[in-house]
């Protein structure tokens, strides 16, 4: 281990998920993450951490699929086994909630994962920067 990593504050992973859940900075937990619905700001406003460095591409999508499909997958099951349910009931209900239901949770996957690669130290996170 170099001199320079022995000297790096330990960056809470729990911590900075959970400001990314929250839309915040993972650094202060006060400055907005994104600039808009979800592109990620060069750089928080309040204590100036660069967060241009995340990398989160397409698994915030894939979690967010993931997530919603199960729970849409459970309602219909539920739906089907509790009561008659004619399939067109299916259609007006689980279509609107699998296109609603990705796009309401996708910022705070992606915020969780800009802080999980924060606290992490990945792709130029920790590249000379203050703790």
């Amino acid at each position: 281990m170099t001199d320079q990593a022995k000297t790096l504050e330990e960056r809470s992973v729990g911590r900075a998920m959970w400001r990314g859940t929250l839309c915040r900075c993972p650094h202060c937990g006060q400055g907005k993450m994104f600039r808009a619905y979800l592109k990620v700001a060069d750089q928080c406003d309040v204590c100036g951490e660069e967060l241009n460095h995340h990398r989160a591409d397409d698994f915030p999508p894939y979690i967010a699929i993931t997530i919603v499909g199960h729970i849409i997958v459970f309602l219909m099951l539920h739906m089907d086994m509790s009561y008659r349910v004619e399939p067109i009931t299916y259609i007006w209900t689980m279509v609107p909630l699998a296109i609603v239901l990705p796009l309401a949770i996708l910022p705070s996957i992606k915020g969780a994962i800009v802080g999980l690669q924060w606290a992490n130290r990945m792709y130029g996170f920790g590249s000379g920067q203050k703790d």
